[in-house]
Formats: structure tokens, C-alpha cells, sequence
């Protein structure tokens, strides 16, 4: 891994990109924020994908399989020519259900999360005698509920000893200027009231084996992790989880961490460094927003 040095902050990715083969690129909050794309964003990986003919895998916490990712960014006004595959917490969460066989489950989310599920012949239920585990995709209402709505029926699950299979471990995510409680939140609830918890998408290990797999499909061969960079808003799920990957990591400031670096268009280099050294993080380099 590159650690940046005293230039922490660099204008664009194309004072970094020259040697790197692939981007692994985080999705909410770097290349949209849940109601418009981000135009230096599109630039900046439509222009890596041109100019230096790399690929680039976007790699997201999202509950849902990739499909209707793609129709999402669509929507939002992202090409394709951003971007070359998707790799998402739901793919890593529905290759868990399928490997474990389990014919029963007790779903909390929203129904647009139920995505999921299809194709797999697995059964929704409520009776937690009746389900095997349980699986978090995010609050069924996140504008107008909060954690705390959740907690009884989280310590009565907890009581029958269910495994909570969490799709999604970012605690919140940025829409507009807002931020929303996620599965991830539910998930932490859940252990501190004696659940077992176990949890899929960034930081943990399966989401980047399965996009570093996407990105050798891509690619023909498998790139070494010296020459995949990753970009991501999140402490917590896209830089922490790049690091322990031993990937390099371009960190956008102006995500969701963004009141804590001052003005968003013009972090507080002092104060973005003191909060990676006292996560004991590093990054090759340093954005406000994604941009060429």
C-alpha cells in the first residue's frame, strides 16, 4: 500500500491514476448522494476508463443484487460508460442464503429490498420458531423511523437465539443533505442486546474477493492489489475495509463525514489526517468530491 504523504489532498484522480489496472469505486455518497449524480464523478471514472483503459467495479453496501443497481444509476443519470460491472452486499447476502440452505426467514427492511429473494425458494416468515435466521436489509420506513422503533422486537428475536444476517453495514447513508439510519444500525442494535450478528458488504472480506474476481473476469488475469485503487466516503465500510484489503485508497471527504472536516468544498487538512491516525488508517490520497 502507498501512504499519502504530506500532499494529502490532490486536485484530481489523474494525479494518481497512472499504473492502477482497476478501481474498486464505493457508490452513495461518492458518485450520487440518493438524488443526483455527482458530474465529477461520471467524469472521473468515465475519463479512468478512456484514458488509461482501466475497468472499474463499483462495489456498494446496497441489499439488493446488482440489477437493480444498474437501474437505479440509470435513473440518475449515470452511463455506462462510468463503469465496466457491480458488485453489491445483496450479491454477497443472496450467495450466503443459497450456500446455507436455509428454506426460512424472517425479513426486516423495506419491500423494494425483496429483490433479494427472487429465485432463491425461500420462504418469508414471521414466526420466529418457524425461520432460520434473520436477514436486515435496512428500516422498513428510514424518513420517519429510527433504531430505537425497532428495539423490542429486536430483543425478542434476540431471545430465540436467530442469526441476524445483515445486507447492508453502513449505519447511515447521505440523501441530498441528510443522513438515514441503515442495517447496519439495526445489525449493532441487535448484538448489544445478545443477537448473533453476522455481517456482509464493506468492511469485511467477502464483498472484495467477489469484486477483485469481477475485476480478473474483466481484466483477463488477476491484477495484483498494488495496481486496484479504492475509492470510498465511508471510515467505517469503504476506507477501513481497503486498507485491511491492502488496497490503495482515495478518500472522499465530503460524504458522510463531512462536518467533521470543516467546510465541505475545503476539508481541514489537519483534521482529516488526525481522524485516519486515530482510526489507525491511511490513504494514498485525499478529495473533497471525486473529480479527473
Amino acid at each position: 500500500m502507498k501512504f499519502a504523504d504530506e500532499s494529502l489532498f490532490v486536485p484530481g484522480l489523474s494525479a494518481i491514476a497512472d499504473g492502477y489496472k482497476g478501481i474498486l469505486c464505493d457508490v452513495w455518497g461518492v458518485i450520487h448522494n440518493g438524488l443526483a449524480v455527482h458530474q465529477g464523478a461520471y467524469e472521473a471514472l468515465s475519463r479512468f476508463r478512456s484514458e488509461t483503459g482501466g475497468r472499474v467495479v463499483l462495489i456498494t453496501n446496497a441489499p439488493r443484487p446488482a440489477g437493480p443497481i444498474h437501474k437505479q444509476l440509470a435513473e440518475l443519470g449515470l452511463g455506462r460508460d462510468a463503469y465496466d460491472a457491480i458488485v453489491t452486499s445483496g450479491d454477497v447476502t443472496r450467495a450466503l442464503l443459497l450456500g446455507t440452505g436455509v428454506s426460512k426467514i424472517i425479513h426486516i427492511g423495506p419491500d423494494r429490498d425483496l429483490s433479494l429473494y427472487e429465485g432463491t425458494g425461500i420462504a418469508l416468515v414471521e414466526d420466529p420458531a418457524e425461520a432460520g435466521m434473520i436477514v436486515c436489509t435496512g428500516l422498513v420506513d428510514d424518513i420517519t423511523e429510527t433504531p430505537e422503533d425497532y428495539h423490542d422486537r429486536l430483543r425478542r428475536l434476540a431471545g430465540h437465539g436467530l442469526t441476524m444476517v445483515c445486507a447492508n453495514p453502513d449505519i447511515v447513508v447521505e440523501r441530498g443533505d441528510a443522513l438515514f439510519w441503515c442495517a447496519g444500525a439495526l445489525a449493532r442494535d441487535y448484538a448489544t442486546f445478545g443477537g448473533k450478528v453476522s455481517i456482509l458488504g464493506k468492511p469485511y472480506a467477502p464483498i472484495y474477493e467477489t469484486a477483485l474476481a469481477e475485476l480478473a473476469a474483466l481484466v483477463g488475469e488477476t491484477v495484483p492489489r498494488d495496481k486496484v485503487l479504492a475509492i470510498g466516503d465511508g471510515l467505517p465500510t469503504d476506507i477501513k475495509g481497503a486498507f485491511d484489503q491492502d488496497l490503495d485508497v482515495l478518500f472522499v471527504t465530503a460524504g458522510i463525514h463531512t462536518a467533521d472536516f470543516g467546510e465541505a468544498e475545503a476539508p481541514d487538512p489537519v483534521k482529516v489526517r488526525a481522524r485516519l491516525e486515530a482510526e489507525g488508517l491511511n490513504v494514498r490520497a485525499a478529495m473533497p468530491r471525486l473529480a479527473w
